[in-house]
């Protein structure tokens, strides 16, 4: 389907399966980031419980049975240090106290917006041989860690076409009910140059006919619906109209590469001419008989002179009953 046969209904329909695709995609995505989020979350702080722990015995943090002070300055220094291997690792977390110790460089000195996306806490307490070590340490919250992931949008937009293009060439079945009441049940003339056939439009079976009853009859069907009340006799010539109408369909068959003989007199034959044409429409139509009568040449009804004021007219055909491909 060409983009300029859609219309803007279907285009809304397109985006709104696009829009749901994307929630769905990205609420699995978003899953996916906030399990991420909790395994850094808990990687981060064992690291640094282990980290401190481990420096411990080296960290000037003051002695409460020796009672001794904090040296702030080498705390800082440390917490420092260690804030930036936290960083190398790109956890979501800094250490901004540690034994009452505000760490400045990390955590006052952030501008505003830092200091709101490091705004949970979570506060640890190690025991060392000598002293109870408390650090906090500032942790981006879970939602900082959710994002709209472009992929989550091309994926989205691409798995919508196909979609789309299922519901539009399979209707609800609600929408194809009654698109089908209003289908006609009727069969119709469907007449195709290109294949020189006729359809009824019930079946798949194609039928032929002669180039001469086959022009003919396509030039008969034409003359009847622009003159429904024409009187068509046998003992009388074919009208210089339908003649010339059947001479054209002749010269499109010769275009169509049907034929290359010379023209046939239409005004020759006439009733053998109609007897094919009757054969093959009995073929096409014989189990409608009901939609038959329209399409079929009427036979000559009587004996002598009433058959001769028979009219071979399709009185009742409109062009709404036929179809003709290739003209």
């Amino acid at each position: 389907m060409k983009l300029t046969e859609i219309t803007h209904r279907q285009w809304a329909g397109y985006l709104l399966i696009a829009a749901m695709l994307l929630t769905v995609i990205q609420g699995l995505i978003s899953l996916g980031q906030f399990a991420g989020y909790k395994l850094t979350y808990h990687h981060a702080i064992d690291n640094i419980e282990n980290r401190i722990s481990l420096d411990s015995a080296y960290l000037d943090i003051g002695s409460r049975m020796m009672n001794t002070p904090v040296n702030q300055s080498a705390v800082r220094r440390y917490a420092d240090r260690l804030n930036s291997e936290i960083s190398k690792l790109d956890y979501p977390a800094r250490v901004v106290t540690m034994q009452g110790v505000e760490i400045e460089n990390t955590w006052t000195q952030m501008a505003e917006p830092a200091r709101v996306a490091y705004s949970q806490r979570e506060t640890i307490l190690l025991t060392s041989a000598e002293q109870l070590i408390e650090v906090t340490v500032a942790m981006r919250p879970w939602y900082a860690a959710l994002s709209l992931h472009p992929g989550a949008i091309i994926a989205a937009l691409l798995l919508a076409i196909p979609v789309c293009r299922q519901r539009i060439r399979s209707p609800h079945p609600r929408r194809k009910a009654l698109t089908a009441e209003k289908e006609p049940s009727q069969p119709r003339l469907i007449i195709n140059l290109h294949t020189k056939t006729l359809h009824n439009g019930m079946c798949d079976d194609d039928f032929t006919m002669q180039n001469k009853p086959f022009c003919f009859y396509v030039a008969l069907v034409k003359y009847c619906i622009d003159n429904p009340e024409a009187q068509l006799s046998h003992h009388k010539d074919v009208p210089a109209e339908l003649i010339q109408a059947a001479n054209g369909v002749f010269a499109r068959l010769i275009e169509l590469g049907h034929t290359k003989r010379k023209r046939p007199d239409f005004n020759a034959n006439l009733d053998k001419t109609l007897s094919e044409i009757r054969s093959t429409l009995e073929e096409a139509f014989g189990q409608y008989a009901q939609a038959k009568e329209k399409y079929y040449p009427p036979r000559a009804q009587g004996e002598g002179s009433r058959s001769k004021q028979h009219s071979f007219t399709l009185t009742n055909i409109t062009a709404e009953d036929v179809e003709i491909i290739g003209n």
